[in-house]
């Protein structure tokens, strides 16, 4: 259910009506509950006690905040990893670029679906980048905040598809950190998470 409302397939704003989810998941209804509560707990669901469940909406307003915070923690991990720059790290920076350059984005040729593997690859991608930080504490923080993220993208995949090329952005940022180049490397990764943030605009307008 988390993996569904992520990937948009519970908009945002929908009342999740219990038999719907007990003919999607093929489950009772107190492990529904149970996995409601936790989703709840985490931010991803609304419980209201008169109108039960509903997916979080995804604002605008969220989303940037969300950007100016990932830009700014993950400037911190990338400084941090240019200061204790080891071989070790470039060489998983550089395999995970490889492998997420020689997956498909999308599993349809001319429209987008999520292709599974691209996500991974492109997870593998960010988390090698941040992880010559060396801070499992800064590390952890990335992550929640990459799965956030996630959300929006989803939401905005279709209309961004085929309107940016999201291999060219990444293997810019890419080449910046093996050329030693902290800022440009700071900069170009804020601008690519604010292009995302831009076709969401576009998309919910």
């Amino acid at each position: 259910m988390r993996t569904d409302v992520l990937a948009g397939h519970w908009k945002p704003g929908r009342k999740l009506l219990m038999h719907e989810l007990r003919d999607r998941y093929q489950v009772g209804a107190s492990p529904l509950r149970e996995a409601l509560n936790r989703l709840a707990s985490e931010e991803w669901v609304v419980h209201n006690d008169q109108r039960g469940f509903m997916v979080a909406q995804a604002t605008q307003a969220e989303l940037d905040d969300l950007v100016n915070t990932r830009v700014e923690l993950e400037s911190l991990a990338i400084t941090q990893a240019f200061a204790r720059r080891t071989p070790e790290w470039e060489e998983q920076l550089v395999l995970a670029f490889h492998r997420l350059s020689r997956t498909l984005r999308s599993v349809e040729p001319d429209s987008y679906e999520e292709n599974p593997e691209w996500e991974r690859q492109h997870r593998e991608f960010h988390r090698a980048m941040l992880s010559g930080c060396q801070s499992e504490l800064l590390m952890n923080f990335c992550d929640q905040l990459y799965d956030r993220a996630y959300r929006f993208r989803q939401l905005a995949a279709k209309k961004a598809y085929k309107q940016r090329n999201e291999l060219d952005e990444h293997r810019a940022i890419y080449e910046a950190i093996l050329a030693g180049r902290l800022q440009d490397a700071k900069e170009l990764l804020a601008g690519h998470y604010r292009k995302t943030a831009s076709i969401f605009e576009q998309a919910v307008s």
